[in-house]
């Protein structure tokens, strides 16, 4: 959510910002701004809208200068328009700040400057910082910085200059994720790292509480009481050419396409075959750890709770564990019964996702063991937990997650086979399920050869208003996930039920308008959800079927049907979602959608 750049050395500033900024619109935003330190004082320059809007609000004369901040906003606090939009000044105008987050107590705040002859020009709560740091600034920047951030409440990442101190950018952070690149003679601040991979691969991981103070040469980090604060440098593995769109139309086309080799990423090194289980390492917990649990809690948002709810039904039936789900952002609210006995699994593509990090530290208070499944290396959740597991799907750009959620629902599979090993699964019946695991890249291939059959099924039914998905087992999670996709993207308003739920009262809305995709993979309700079909037809639903290969029964009485490959129960949702991927996308590019940053998402919630 929103967007930080941050640059000080001696090249100019405006086009590395704009650039970087540029990398960041896959986050999801409303308006866009730029600050520049020129000889003649402060330079700030924003609109809302999007950075072309930014760029030509600029024409061809960019501000001159080697210190500044750009930012691309997400509204909270007041609607996207040039006032709100960021960096926000002090009353003087020698101070330029933008934040990521939200600060609570900014009604308080603000009628206390105002009180003072602060004069606001914005609806933001961002704003007030600015005007704190300016009303405590009596002798170094951070020293001010410092002093507000004391009599702050709320999250932030942010970054600051000054015209009083050209040859400095502070940085700080509460809750929303921000890094330090480090270069040659010049340092980056960013709020992911893809704004900065262009020119580093070099960067510093700030954590809560603490401040940089960047310079051209060197930096420096510390806590609030201004205690310096030693930080590990990571070496980003990342290329450029993975934040790019590589040729196709879309990152979100790319990314799906991308799943044969993300999910052999997140499989390589782990399965072991002749023992019939999975090596995992990186959860930092022996046999006899694993088998002092007792119960397993899955915490997530968004598609990364549907991959949570397969994890469930896979971690009960095959490891024989109790295991639920919470929403993250409801867990940390209704005192929940966790203890030393229960291992609670945070599932994030971003490793950022607020709430989710908010349910890890809660869990953590109450003596929970903390297990994390996140795609982004270094990030919140990933250094918060007790151990996990990395996806290595390499970059998600796209907003909607695709290749994430496969590669999360395989990590699970991993995890399950690895407790189920210990707990209840024979080695015979483990080696199965690392044999269908070892299959699954080239299985994904094949599904995705059969794109242009998905695309002419989303010429059909580009103009519809509603779709129900309806799944059973294992697939009530992936009708969940495809509706999601769709209604993300191609804002068709789509629900997902377990099928046999579809006659306790969504049935009442089937008619030859409303599409009814059905997830129906040969597995062992099979029989359950032919017989839904049937329900569906005979009120004349359109019927769209996800079914195994060779599948003839309900062929002969769906209107279209998408095949996939046989695999066991508890890995068709790996093979079953990717259709339902590719119709969602084909469906918003055919309605001229904005697929890549669909209206009023975030890529990466980092707010309550």
């Amino acid at each position: 959510m929103c967007g930080i750049v941050g640059y000080i050395g001696k090249r100019e500033a405006a086009p590395l910002l704009l650039d970087g900024v540029q990398r960041l619109e896959y986050r999801g935003y409303d308006s866009a701004g730029l600050a520049i330190v020129e000889d003649t004082g402060l330079v700030v320059e924003k609109v809302a809208g999007r950075i072309v809007d930014l760029r030509t609000h600029l024409g061809e004369r960019l501000p001159s200068g080697s210190l500044g901040l750009a930012h691309t906003r997400w509204a909270t606090h007041g609607v996207p328009n040039d006032a709100n939009a960021h960096p926000h000044i002090d009353c003087g105008g020698t101070i330029a700040l933008v934040h990521n987050g939200i600060i609570e107590n900014a009604r308080a705040l603000r009628k206390w400057l105002t009180e003072k002859g602060h004069k606001f020009r914005s609806d933001t709560d961002t704003e007030v910082l600015a005007h704190l740091i300016e009303h405590f600034m009596n002798g170094s920047l951070v020293e001010a910085v410092g002093t507000a951030l004391r009599e702050v409440e709320g999250a932030y990442g942010i970054a600051v200059i000054s015209t009083a101190e050209p040859d400095t950018l502070i940085a700080a952070r509460n809750g929303s994720p921000l890094l330090l690149g480090l270069g040659e003679g010049e340092h980056f601040v960013a709020s992911d790292a893809a704004a900065v991979l262009e020119h580093t691969r070099n960067v510093v991981y700030m954590d809560d509480g603490e401040i940089a103070v960047v310079g051209r040469d060197g930096y420096d980090i510390m806590d609030l009481q201004a205690t310096h604060v030693e930080k590990l440098v990571t070496t980003l593995e990342w290329d450029l050419a993975k934040i790019e769109r590589g040729g196709h139309q879309h990152f979100m086309l790319k990314e799906i396409m991308e799943q044969p080799d993300s999910i052999r990423d997140t499989l390589r090194g782990h399965l072991l075959e002749d023992e019939g289980t999975a090596k995992l390492s990186g959860i930092n917990m022996e046999d006899d750890e694993l088998l002092a649990i007792d119960r397993v809690v899955l915490t997530a948002c968004g598609t990364s709770w549907h991959a949570a709810l397969i994890g469930e039904y896979m971690l009960e039936e095959l490891a024989r564990i109790p295991a639920e789900v919470e929403y993250a952002s409801e867990f940390r609210y209704r005192n929940p019964t966790v203890d030393e006995r229960t291992l609670v699994i945070a599932i994030s593509q971003s490793g950022e996702t607020a709430d989710t990090l908010a349910a890890i530290r809660e869990a953590k208070q109450r003596g929970a063991r903390t297990l994390g499944i996140v795609n982004v290396v270094g990030s919140s959740i990933a250094r918060e937990v007790d151990g996990g597991t990395y996806l290595h799907a390499g970059p998600e750009i796209g907003v909607a997650s695709t290749k994430a959620f496969t590669g999360q629902v395989v990590a699970l599979a991993l995890l399950t086979l690895r407790i189920g090993r210990l707990r209840s699964l024979s080695v015979l019946q483990g080696r199965e399920i690392v044999k269908a695991l070892a299959a699954l890249p080239d299985q994904v291939a094949e599904v995705l050869s059969r794109s242009q059959q998905v695309q002419r099924v989303a010429e059909t039914f580009m103009r519809a208003q509603n779709a129900l998905y309806l799944g059973r087992g294992y697939n009530f999670p992936v009708a969940l996930e495809g509706a999601l996709k769709l209604k993300e993207i191609s804002y068709i308003h789509a629900e997902g039920y377990p099928a046999a739920e579809m006659k306790h009262g969504p049935i009442a809305l089937i008619d030859d308008m409303m599409p009814v995709v059905f997830i129906a993979p040969k597995d062992a309700v099979y029989q359950k959800i032919v017989s839904n079909i049937e329900e569906v037809k005979a009120r004349r639903g359109r019927v769209l079927a996800v079914v195994t290969e060779g599948d003839e029964q309900i062929t002969e009485i769906a209107d279209y049907v998408i095949t996939i490959p046989e695999t066991i129960d508890s890995l068709t949702p790996v093979l079953s979602v990717l259709p339902l991927q590719l119709f969602a996308y084909y469906t918003a590019v055919r309605r001229g959608c904005d697929v890549d940053q669909p209206r009023n998402l975030a890529k990466s919630v980092t707010v309550e």
